[in-house]
């Protein structure tokens, strides 16, 4: 008689097995666990960038109101860099009664601003090219000209002359260093306003 050696008959497959079933359910809960908690971990560290870049470097407002048109429009998206500092024609953001306002940067500190009876605005005896303007305002100052940029301050203006409410008044008057958020660098919405403010 012929001696045959058998092995072991197991009539359930090795991953039916149920302490197999469980190690594999281990297995993907566990990969699972982890894909979500290294996202969650990128989710935070991507907020905490953005919250750092806010409020170091960027912000983005939101125009309301018509005084810089055309160069800004009313809804308009624009990011703005907490920079401190201007040339003339650069476009300041600064606060004032708790609201963001965006002007035009006309006078730096210590200098003379004239504005002709025409809305002609003259900078050190130098005639500004202004071709971002519009609705040039004719009267309405509440300033004797010329006038000269106290130190430490900005001379500012709306684009839309005859309706911005700026250093011509009495109410804004210019800009100290300590109500600068920064500066408007381009719209970022909507799509086909995207781009740098006008120089």
């Amino acid at each position: 008689m012929e001696n045959t050696a058998q092995m072991p008959y197991d009539d359930e497959p090795a991953q039916g097995r149920p302490e197999t079933r469980k190690s594999l359910r281990d297995f993907f809960y566990s990969r699972k666990t982890r894909f979500v908690l290294r996202a969650l971990e990128v989710i935070v560290v991507v907020a905490a960038v953005c919250v750092l870049i806010s409020t170091f470097f960027i912000s983005v407002l939101q125009i309301r109101g018509t005084s810089m048109e055309p160069t800004f429009s009313d809804g308009d998206l624009v990011l703005a860099s907490h920079s401190s500092h201007f040339e003339r024609g650069d476009i300041m953001a600064f606060y004032y009664n708790n609201k963001v306002l965006l002007k035009r940067v006309i006078g730096l500190p210590g200098d003379w601003v004239d504005i002709h009876d025409d809305g002609t605005v003259i900078v050190n005896d130098m005639k500004l090219d202004e071709d971002y303007i519009q609705g040039i305002s004719i009267s309405g100052s509440e300033i004797d000209f010329p006038y000269q940029v106290p130190e430490g301050r900005f001379f500012v203006l709306g684009d839309h002359r005859s309706v911005s409410v700026d250093s011509r008044s009495n109410v804004i008057g210019t800009v100290s260093q300590e109500q600068i958020l920064g500066k408007a660098l381009l719209t970022v919405w909507p799509l086909h306003r995207f781009g740098g403010p006008a120089e």
